[in-house]
């Protein structure tokens, strides 16, 4: 039976199955559903665990696990033997072991398999078919971008946070999908006891440490100081500050300036706590029109691009070219050769 590390505890509470297969390209939750696993079965009796480490095909400890599970405890307690295939890839000699003591396991003795992604031909191997056969095949895959911020508020949840729009968007572009990063955002939020979060929240804790936030970088550049800014930028890069939030946090205040121009703004729910600096800006970009924007715009997506490693470069510079252009009001500027 196949299944995912959202399913696993109601699976767990109907029982233990006697094979078990853990895997994916998310550690996250792939070490999550191990964890439960083992509590499991140490709830249930298995007080003796070993725990076997496979680094190379043909090459690891397989006689001695066959010989393992086919031992009986001195002791008569049940039993749970873990196998860690990181590469996914038990080659000839570690197929037929694993399809062996798959066949082994039973009331009293566990097999707990834990690998990296499997690729299409090993899912619909010997080894992984006997395994699922026996028992439960948990499938921990990375959560897509779609299903992303319903994971961050199903988490969010689970700690007793509720996060606004504004904090989920944030979390979304400042991890890209590092789910454990995500879950460590979300538990710092917990330990400083909240039970209710925005972006402004979110940005604390990801800047606790730093001389300046990204919203005095964002008060010098919607007040046209392109010194002050940069100084600000070159102090967040020097202390840490991840570039996905410093490039965030300059396309809300875009955003925020575009949406008070256009027709019928809509700017309820966009984060900025500089709406009272606007002003000063609004005549600038008003001059601009929706080609400055634009040009904005792509100069913000390139450094987007950059900083996950789909167009070469250097993010910092590129976002220091979008605030100083934002800051200007002149002629766009361009990367140096």
């Amino acid at each position: 039976m196949k299944t995912t590390p959202e399913k696993l505890e109601s699976g767990l509470a109907r029982g233990l199955a006697p094979a078990w297969l853990i895997s994916g390209d998310e550690p996250l939750t792939a070490g999550e559903a191990a964890d439960a696993l083992r509590a499991a079965a140490r709830a249930a009796g298995f007080t003796e665990r070993e725990v076997f480490f496979i680094e190379r095909a043909n090459t690891g400890p397989w006689e001695e696990i066959f010989a393992s599970a086919q031992s009986l405890s001195l002791f008569s307690a049940r039993r749970l033997i873990e196998i860690r295939l990181p590469g996914g890839k038990p080659g000839a000699v570690g197929s037929k072991i694993l399809q062996e003591v798959a066949g082994l396991a039973g009331p009293d003795l566990m097999i707990l398999v834990i690998a990296g992604s499997l690729d299409w031909e090993a899912q619909k191997s010997a080894w992984v078919q006997a395994l699922e056969r026996r028992g439960v095949w948990v499938v921990a895959d990375p959560v897509g971008p779609a299903q992303l911020p319903g994971w961050i508020r199903q988490r969010a949840a689970r700690l007793g946070l509720k996060l606004d729009d504004a904090a989920v968007e944030l979390l979304v572009q400042q991890t890209e999908g590092n789910l454990l990063a995500t879950w460590q955002e979300l538990q710092k939020l917990q330990l400083a006891g909240l039970t209710e979060a925005g972006a402004d929240e979110v940005m604390a804790g990801s800047t606790s440490s730093s001389r300046y936030d990204v919203t005095q970088l964002g008060e010098a550049m919607l007040a046209g100081n392109a010194p002050r800014a940069l100084r600000i930028l070159a102090t967040l890069r020097a202390e840490g500050v991840e570039p996905t939030l410093v490039l965030w946090s300059v396309l809300q205040e875009l955003r925020m300036l575009w949406l008070q121009l256009v027709p019928g703004p809509q700017i309820q729910g966009v984060w900025s706590r500089n709406r009272n600096a606007q002003g000063a800006a609004l005549p600038r970009f008003r001059q601009r029109g929706r080609a400055g924007f634009a040009r904005l715009a792509e100069q913000a997506a390139r450094a987007d691009r950059i900083i996950k490693g789909i167009e070469k470069g250097r993010a910092w510079d590129e976002i220091a070219l979008l605030v100083a252009e934002f800051t200007s009001g002149g002629a766009p500027l361009q990367p140096a050769a």
